[in-house]
């Protein structure tokens, strides 16, 4: 568990890297990565694991609901039970004990976070393409605040930590 508050540089270095190198090498991009930083720092700005006032936990702000897709996925459903298992769960976790574990595994988190943008079936946005991440954030995250002044900002740490590495 990193230090909270991180930036995004330690969140890329201890979180979103160890996290990638548990999927298979195709999951693990440029692309993939710049997206994570910016909904970690959209979601948390690396400084919360429990939502304020909300049932959403982790860096990357999880709700059962995006869970159990997740865990009940074809396309996911075998990585999550083997990163699960990995981490430490039990391989018969329901979607509420892994939820809960969110909010103590940011490699986790960040895990399920790759996975739920993996579910989306638009290719990821290029890189400095803010735009096209910010529509890919929303599909995928469905956030219920539409928080759209703070995803340059958000954005930006990240394409920063992201031209540091």
């Amino acid at each position: 568990m990193i230090r909270l508050p991180a930036t995004p540089d330690v969140a890329l270095r201890e979180v979103v890297v160890p996290a990638l190198a548990l999927l298979p090498v195709k999951m693990d991009t440029p692309e993939a990565r710049l997206l994570l930083l910016a909904i970690g720092e959209q979601e948390s700005g690396f400084a919360h694991r429990r939502q304020i006032k909300g049932p959403a936990r982790g860096l990357f702000q999880f709700e059962v609901i995006a869970v159990t897709e997740v865990m009940t996925r074809t396309e996911t459903a075998a990585l999550a039970l083997a990163v699960c298992v990995q981490r430490g769960l039990s391989r018969y976790s329901t979607p509420e004990q892994v939820h809960a574990q969110l909010e103590q595994d940011d490699v986790l988190a960040c895990v399920f976070a790759r996975l739920l943008v993996w579910l989306d079936p638009a290719p990821l946005p290029p890189l400095a393409y803010e735009e096209g991440a910010w529509r890919y954030y929303r599909r995928c995250w469905k956030p219920g605040a539409d928080h759209v002044h703070r995803w340059s900002e958000s954005y930006k740490h990240a394409l920063g930590a992201m031209t540091r590495q």
